[in-house]
């Protein structure tokens, strides 16, 4: 575990898979239930106040996390100034608020856009470097469009009810970012777009691209 302090009322924490077995936490339940994951964050709390002196009583907290490509995991946490009144109402345990960049998914499809198609490709590297394996179980078509010179990978017959879901939207935010209305922005893209991978994107680029 590695802690940096970014300001004054910032700091950064990077752990990796080894961090999280420390402490009996295995990484779906870091990355998909927060919740029962703030113990961690409260002992990381008292080990940066030890060691940069980062301070977090009596101070709302806004923590961001990502996951890496090199499977490390960033936390940012951010102190937030309130007044004596504000003080006296948040406990320790209730003033961690986690933030995760994760698109919203509600339907069985979902669209997201990739500035650049070595953007995509790594995305695809960590997919298969990690333990994300499990692509089949969230989503059985996956298509890659090229539009307007950007790449949108899209997801259909999407499981919503996976417990995986959460886990996979925080990652693939690394690389991409979520499409609001996907499935209309699906019909434009059939349209105007055009199709570079039918249905297994991510092991076609996987095999012509990554692992050639």
């Amino acid at each position: 575990m590695k802690i940096e302090k970014l300001s004054d009322d910032k700091i950064r924490i990077t752990l990796n898979l080894q961090d999280l077995e420390a402490q009996n936490i295995d990484f779906q339940t870091f990355m998909a239930n927060p919740i029962e994951s703030q113990d961690i964050f409260l002992d990381m709390l008292d080990k940066a106040d030890e060691e940069v002196g980062f301070d977090t009583e009596d101070y709302r907290l806004m923590i961001e996390a990502l996951a890496m490509t090199n499977g490390n995991f960033v936390l940012t946490v951010t102190r937030i100034h309130t007044d004596k009144k504000e003080k006296s109402a948040y406990t320790k345990k209730k003033k961690v608020n986690i933030k995760r960049h994760s698109g919203t998914i509600h339907s069985d499809k979902a669209v997201y856009c990739f500035e650049h198609f070595d953007d995509f490709c790594e995305f695809c590297a960590f997919l298969d470097n990690s333990i994300l394996k499990f692509l089949n179980d969230f989503s059985t078509s996956v298509s890659l469009y090229s539009y307007n010179n950007k790449y949108y990978l899209v997801f259909s017959k999407i499981n919503v009810n996976s417990h995986l879901l959460k886990m996979f939207c925080s990652s693939i935010t690394e690389f991409a970012h979520f499409v609001d209305n996907s499935e209309l922005f699906e019909h434009k893209l059939c349209e105007y777009g055009n199709l570079l991978m039918k249905d297994t994107a991510i092991n076609t680029c996987l095999e012509h691209f990554v692992n050639k």
